[in-house]
């Protein structure tokens, strides 16, 4: 355990789907992948994300669907080692009935109570309760916008929560 633990979602975070589809966002590279045969999928990558992300000094873990993928198709892009990551194998990609995101009881259960913080584009509300209700640990839920991925403002955030928990 070295410091807290920062799970990363993929689509959103680090991959602006959202953004003009005719557009890749400037800084950008494209990726084709094909998770399954006959279906690439378009993924626009920040090559600078992955240092940015190890300078914070958290321990980085995928929470994504992509999963154990996102160690061969993502991290080299952005220049990550390999990483362990949230076993969504058999979870259900809907929101509950309550409103709380399908990843955020997983999340919480692979933290154990440790200090972490999650960027994804899909929480609410109802995912700050659940963690704090479920989590012993500090926790910070950032959203980050699917139109322009991960920006400044964005590790600014990350930077002084981490900053937090040392003082």
């Amino acid at each position: 355990m070295t410091g807290p633990l920062l799970y990363l979602d993929v689509d959103g975070p680090l991959n602006p789907y959202a953004a003009q589809p005719e557009r890749r966002p400037e800084g950008y590279t494209t990726i084709r992948v094909a998770l399954r045969p006959g279906t690439p999928l378009r993924v626009w990558l920040h090559p600078e994300h992955g240092r940015a992300l190890l300078a914070l000094g958290y321990e980085l873990c995928w929470a994504s669907t992509w999963m154990d993928a996102a160690n061969r198709w993502i991290a080299p892009v952005i220049g990550l080692p390999e990483l362990p990551y949230v076993d969504f194998t058999g979870a259900l990609f809907t929101e509950r009935p309550d409103g709380v995101h399908w990843k955020t009881a997983a999340i919480v259960e692979h933290a154990r109570g440790r200090p972490f913080a999650w960027v994804d584009d899909e929480q609410s509300p109802a995912d700050d309760a659940y963690v704090a209700a479920h989590h012993a640990g500090p926790a910070l839920l950032h959203h980050v916008d699917p139109r322009i991925g991960l920006r400044e403002g964005d590790f600014e955030a990350l930077t002084r929560f981490a900053a937090g928990l040392r003082g």
